[in-house]
């Protein structure tokens, strides 16, 4: 069993290592690890952008990586506590989002406001315990190259969009979506389907 594997089936040890290198009761990264330590795990791309605004809660023991020409805008919120964000390149992800790991964003995604990405969901088993003191658990979201996510958009846990993909506005995205498909609503629902015969979006009845 490797040190960091030791450290994480151990509670104790876990407790320790995350209170030297987080504060706020776990939840942000101390400045010695947002500044001395990320930059030697991280990768970010040339060109890439995070506006001084954004916040990101990054650790270095999962991977954290940001493509060549991406944008992270203002007011977004990054958290890999919980499994890795990997943003390819050209990016744009617009402000006030919220992304936690695990994530993969493919090449050329753009989000808009308010969209959240969430790998991870509370533990809500236990009906006498409160649900934030129960288990986490992740199942990795994957969005295919080219797709664009719109505002206030819901991306839940597992999912896997293909690429060149429309999630409109407000949609709450429960289950996969395959490549070249628009979908709406909540749960959200294929709409459209892209005909690469007559290269144009046409109705799913």
């Amino acid at each position: 069993m490797s040190f960091k594997e030791t450290i994480r089936s151990d509670p104790k040890w876990k407790k320790r290592i995350i209170g030297l290198m987080t504060a706020g009761n776990g939840i942000r990264p101390r400045w010695w690890i947002r500044h001395l330590v990320n930059p030697f795990f991280h990768k970010k791309g040339a060109g890439s952008r995070i506006f001084s605004r954004s916040r990101m809660d990054l650790v270095p023991y999962n991977q954290f990586e940001l493509g060549k020409g991406s944008t992270v805008e203002d007011f977004t919120f990054v958290n890999n506590g919980m499994g890795q964000v990997i943003i390819g390149d050209h990016v744009f992800i617009g402000a006030s989002n919220v992304i936690i790991g695990p994530v993969v964003l493919h090449d050329h995604i753009m989000t808009a406001q308010h969209v959240v990405i969430s790998g991870m969901n509370h533990g809500f088993s236990e009906v006498d315990i409160a649900f934030r003191y129960q288990p986490s658990s992740v199942n990795e979201i994957e969005i295919g190259e080219g797709s664009w996510i719109g505002a206030n958009a819901v991306i839940t846990a597992g999912t896997k969009i293909g690429k060149y993909c429309v999630i409109a506005a407000g949609s709450v995205v429960t289950r996969s979506v395959p490549a070249y498909t628009m979908v709406a609503g909540n749960p959200a629902l294929v709409i459209k389907q892209y005909n690469h015969l007559t290269k144009a979006w046409e109705k799913v009845e």
